[in-house]
């Protein structure tokens, strides 16, 4: 303090230099850091879309997965299942009749397991062709006053799940499941209802291609007092809505629709939980 000053009013300001080489070095470090920390996003982000894609690949691999071993398993059913799983003794069809009506369908006959040859017409033969013929199995049923009856079939093929979506893309835009030269045989069993249900008591009709099984599923149906039908339909026009004919009025579209519904269903439900006992 200086004679006669303030007090504090001469204080020196005491500063210090920054070290010799501060300014280079915080550059370098300041950029050095600054690449680091982009390297490091770049690295975790490239992390995390590679989790993301890995993780729907396995999400993608394990579904393509299951539905190739339902699609398998399905193929298998007709030597690795009972009977009566694929064709049950008695089949419900709440609502299956017309007009919402329910329906019971027991079976009166299981026809031997074999090939394709007598069971189709030659037109109908002809269009199954392209997915092959590994075994045919089919069951007559009739109602509960046994006034129809019905021949439903299920065609495994030998074809991979592109081929059956091809054929069932080609009965979609021709129309074949509607042709009445590809109508399907029934079975007429030997000393029950259906003895005369041949090819000229066929009313009604329905074939479906499957595509996550490799299985044609098809039902025909008619009167069980073998009276012959001029002008058969196929289901989807018996079952419409003021369809006149003879077999819509009988309701024989609904006895092939609701059993081949049915029957589809419950092949589904095995493919996916198959019983262990061989048929």
């Amino acid at each position: 303090m200086t004679p006669g000053g303030a007090l504090g009013a001469t204080r020196p300001v005491v500063t210090f230099a920054r070290p010799e080489g501060y300014r280079d070095m915080s550059r370098i470090f300041g950029r050095r850091g600054r690449v680091a920390a982009a390297a490091a996003c770049v690295v975790l982000g490239l992390g995390l879309i590679g989790g993301a894609v890995t993780g729907s690949w396995l999400v993608g691999d394990s579904a393509d997965a299951a539905e190739r071993s339902t699609y398998v398993t399905a193929g298998g059913l007709w030597h690795n299942v009972p009977v009566d799983q694929l064709f049950p003794p008695t089949v419900d069809g709440q609502g299956a009749g017309p007009g919402g009506a329910d329906r019971t369908w027991t079976r009166i006959a299981v026809a031997p397991d074999g090939g394709c040859a007598d069971a189709f017409d030659p037109l109908l033969l002809k269009a199954l062709a392209p997915v092959g013929c590994q075994r045919l199995l089919r069951a007559t049923y009739t109602d509960v006053t046994q006034s129809y009856v019905t021949t439903v079939g299920l065609l495994f093929t030998t074809a991979d799940a592109a081929a059956m979506r091809s054929l069932d893309t080609r009965f979609s835009k021709e129309g074949l499941a509607e042709r009445a030269d590809l109508m399907p045989r029934p079975y007429a069993a030997k000393g029950t209802v259906a003895a005369a249900f041949g090819a000229e008591q066929r009313a009604a009709w329905t074939v479906s291609v499957l595509t996550d099984a490799p299985v044609v599923v098809y039902a025909v149906s008619g009167w069980a007092d073998g009276r012959v039908v001029d002008t058969p339909q196929p289901a989807p026009a018996a079952t419409a809505a003021g369809a006149t004919t003879a077999p819509a009025q009988a309701g024989l579209g609904n006895e092939a629709q609701g059993l081949a519904d049915r029957i589809e269903r419950g092949l589904r439900k095995t493919a996916v939980t198959p019983s262990e006992q061989p048929s």
